[in-house]
């Protein structure tokens, strides 16, 4: 499947031209406010093309685009489309620069600028927010409540059935009754769902949160640092960044969090409704990986990536993100790119997915 002696050779991006038909503001999960430009359809490497992002403000003035612009565009990675530079000479007349709204587009809240963004200053009570929340929330990596998802999210608050997390545990079969999609069966699918998502496990909980900068990596340290919400909860930002792998800017937004007034009542509400997370202990035993910091990159053919991150933390391993000098092993599968670059640059051991299961005995 992925003999050594080959080499693959990589064709350039197909670039095709079309129009800028508008450019609108979406607001995610976070609060922060993208700019999309909505195109004219056109084929890119055999995928229809209707939307590209724009990034922020400031990657919009760089490239200078605007509504009825003339623009080139590519799927960047063969995966995302994006538009790489406006061909001025056919732009129309009377175009106007392109700004940032100065209020949410969705709850038309005041809009602040942090940094290279600007975010919708109005948290959970902005719809667009709490629909990202919800979703994510409800994911499979998260709180996984099988078929909660975009379509159900979206109807549950837009008959104010749901305004924050908690409120997802209090929803009754006659509220599933009122949307569409939903008849008996399905209804009492959804139920046995939420009930089976009481107990998560801790660092899926934490996740599921959606404190910003806290993806699966911090979730697992801080689970396995702490053991429970309740003294994570009472954590400053200098005792966060005790823990090894957490800097400055996730002790702080983790701190911020836990700190809200509104966060707390949530929690509070969420433990009263019956949500227990458990904390599941390394498993005790041989430690192949101890003192290792692993880092995995590309596919992988018996496993997915958070089974495989398990399994090194379970024998012992730190999980990193990134590759830096004090990563030791960097396990590498099919389609690994600049990381597995920047693990031969430092030095750092390779191996592949059969080697790694061979250190940790499971072959």
């Amino acid at each position: 499947r992925s003999p050594r002696w080959a080499v693959a050779f990589k064709f350039p991006p197909r670039i095709e031209v079309t129009k800028v038909l508008d450019i609108v503001v979406q607001v995610g999960r976070t609060g922060k406010l993208t700019p999309v430009a909505s195109l004219q359809p056109v084929d890119v490497s055999g995928v229809t093309v209707s939307r590209a992002t724009l990034h922020n403000e400031d990657e919009v003035l760089r490239k200078d685009v605007r509504v009825g612009d003339t623009v080139r565009v590519r799927r960047a990675g063969d995966v995302i489309p994006e538009v790489v530079e406006v061909l001025k000479e056919k732009r129309p007349r009377g175009t106007k620069p392109f700004a940032m709204p100065s209020k949410c587009p969705v709850c038309a809240a005041p809009v602040e600028r942090e940094g290279a963004y600007h975010v919708c200053t109005n948290g959970l009570s902005c719809p667009a927010q709490l629909e990202g929340h919800v979703i994510h929330f409800a994911a499979r990596g998260a709180m996984d409540v099988a078929g909660l998802g975009a379509k159900t999210a979206i109807q549950l608050i837009e008959q104010g059935l749901v305004r924050d997390l908690a409120d997802v545990y209090q929803l009754t079969p006659i509220d599933f009754a009122g949307l569409e999609g939903f008849a008996e069966k399905s209804i009492e699918n959804m139920m046995a769902a939420l009930e089976a998502s009481k107990r998560p496990r801790l660092d899926r909980f934490l996740f599921a949160l959606g404190i910003e900068h806290v993806g699966e990596t911090v979730a697992r340290l801080l689970a396995e640092h702490y053991g429970g919400v309740e003294k994570l909860m009472e954590a400053d930002e200098e005792e966060l960044q005790q823990i090894h792998g957490i800097g400055p800017e996730v002790a702080e937004s983790v701190a911020h969090f836990f700190s809200s007034a509104r966060n707390r009542k949530v929690l509070e509400r969420l433990f009263k409704a019956g949500v227990k997370p458990v904390h599941e202990k390394r498993a005790k035993g041989p430690q192949p990986l101890a003192g290792q910091v692993v880092v995995f990159t590309g596919g992988l053919e018996t496993m997915t990536r958070p089974e495989a991150q398990k399994k090194a933390e379970d024998a012992g391993a730190r999980i990193a993100s990134a590759v830096s000098k004090r990563v030791t092993l960097v396990v590498a599968g099919p389609g690994a790119g600049s990381k597995l670059d920047e693990a031969k640059k430092l030095k750092i051991e390779v191996i592949d997915e059969a080697a790694f299961l061979r250190r940790i005995g499971e072959k």
